[in-house]
């Protein structure tokens, strides 16, 4: 008998990855042009996106810009419109973390997370939705956090709650757009090696996780590789609303 071929290959698809300078973006960028999507990379930092570019010889594409900006989100849209007249897959990835207590941070530094992390997401998928409609077979992956799931003991009031509001805003979308031919679903990682994690360099921070997982070990970032392909291609094309955590356990006890 004849082996039917596991669906994991993007050849063809157009995707956009946000946040795709460095740690989780960067990546998920390089995952999804490993598989065959042409890519168009967003974030802040343009010399990390052109060094991300150029080990791809054209299938990742470098467009800087603040999220946070509608303009660049406008001109982002409206660039893949321009050239490719379809979204396959959209990876919202961009976000931001808050520290201190809520009762010692300000208003401009809980705005700042809210902004990039939920308002950008947000307005990101509305001007992409005509894009997304018209491939007919689209994914939307938002990437929330296993902190989105359940509360935790360290001072992330601001991130905690934007990531809450995605995992919802994943469960809306996907009941709004499933018979427009589009999935949405949402990865919630735990604790990764990024810089918004300090690699895990520090050793009683890689401890806590070590006691705190049911797997009992830091992860590599690799292993989001096959989360975020799963999603991302034909190997989930029943696969929608769901929030697929990524947390060696922390969430399950």
């Amino acid at each position: 008998m004849e082996r039917a071929p596991i669906p994991w290959g993007l050849d063809g698809e157009v995707a956009l990855v946000s946040g795709a300078s460095a740690g989780l973006g960067a990546r998920f960028t390089r995952v999804l042009a490993d598989a065959g999507a042409h890519v168009v990379a967003t974030a802040r930092r343009h010399a990390e996106l052109r060094a991300l570019c150029e080990t791809y010889d054209g299938r990742v594409e470098a467009v800087a810009g603040d999220l946070t900006d509608p303009d660049h989100r406008r001109s982002l849209v409206a660039r893949i419109d321009a050239r490719f007249g379809r979204l396959d897959i959209l990876v919202n990835n961009a976000g931001r973390c808050d520290d201190g207590p809520l009762e010692d941070q300000t208003l401009d530094e809980l705005t700042a997370v809210i902004d990039l992390n939920l308002v950008a997401t947000l307005d990101l998928c509305r001007l992409a939705a005509p894009l997304l409609f018209r491939s007919g077979r689209a994914s939307v992956i938002n990437v929330a956090s296993m902190y989105g799931l359940v509360g935790s003991l360290g001072p992330m009031a601001a991130y905690n709650a934007s990531k809450g509001a995605i995992v919802s805003l994943t469960r809306h979308l996907a009941a709004q757009w499933g018979r427009r031919s589009v999935r949405v679903n949402a990865l919630a990682p735990g604790y990764f090696p990024t810089e918004m994690t300090g690699e895990l360099a520090d050793p009683g921070f890689r401890r806590s996780i070590e006691t705190r997982t049911l797997l009992g070990r830091v992860p590599a970032i690799s292993e989001l590789d096959g989360p975020l392909l799963f999603l991302a291609s034909s190997a989930s094309s029943y696969v929608t609303g769901h929030i697929l955590t990524v947390d060696g356990g922390w969430t399950a006890v």
